[in-house]
């Protein structure tokens, strides 16, 4: 198959490709021009009420845009219900985690490297291989890693990416420890049961510190 992208054009051998062209808010035919709603690119622009700009109409999930996720749109619904019922509430999160359902799965939270380093962070990372769990050799499924990105100066935890065997569930750990705002030692010295690959963000945690125990320190 024949490429072309910065670098210019280039031939890759695949059996398969795959084309994703992303999707598109569905609001067209919904009458939103009529009743004054205000959209940009077809997505309905809301508060952190999720209100739109006409009173008592609101927006949820992929018709308001930010990440199109069933568990970003079930949140939200949570947050309109309460303000319908006239509590305060609002759609107030720190991180809205993300996940690839291949396999291996991926999944992410918060920011990555790049995105840290553009926000101005000095970085502390640590990276903890599947290869080197003992659950993940006992399954025989050792593809894969736990990468955290944290703050050098104040040892916040910025973003988890995980990479492997149950990355679905893992990923809701480092969710946790974003919106509480946990530092690296909150999570290294954290005693995670063994053998299980939840120990992979424990070790990535010490990596990130330079005190690992089961790799290298750089």
């Amino acid at each position: 198959m024949e490429v072309e992208g910065s670098k210019g054009p280039t031939s890759i051998d695949t059996d398969v490709v795959l084309v994703s062209v992303g999707r598109r808010p569905n609001s067209e035919n919904l009458g939103l021009d009529k009743l004054g709603v205000v959209t940009e690119r077809g997505f309905v622009t809301v508060d952190d009420k999720l209100a739109t700009n006409v009173p008592g109409i609101y927006a949820i999930g992929d018709l308001c845009g930010g990440m199109l996720l069933a568990h970003k749109a079930s949140k939200e619904a949570e947050v309109v219900a309460e303000v319908i019922a006239g509590h305060n509430a609002a759609m107030d999160i720190r991180t809205m985690p993300a996940v690839v359902f291949t396999d291996p799965e991926v999944a992410s939270t918060g920011m990555t490297e790049v995105e840290a380093k553009q926000a101005g962070h000095t970085l502390k990372v640590g990276k903890f291989p599947f290869a080197a769990l003992g659950r993940a050799l006992s399954v025989n499924d050792t593809d894969g890693f736990a990468k955290v990105v944290a703050d050098a100066n104040t040892n916040e935890i910025l973003g988890l990416h995980i990479v492997g065997n149950g990355a679905s569930d893992l990923i809701s750990e480092g969710a946790l420890a974003l919106e509480m705002g946990a530092e690296l030692h909150d999570m290294s010295l954290t005693v995670h049961p063994h053998p299980t690959l939840s120990e992979a963000l424990m070790e990535a945690a010490a990596a990130a510190l330079g005190e690992a125990v089961h790799v290298i320190n750089k």
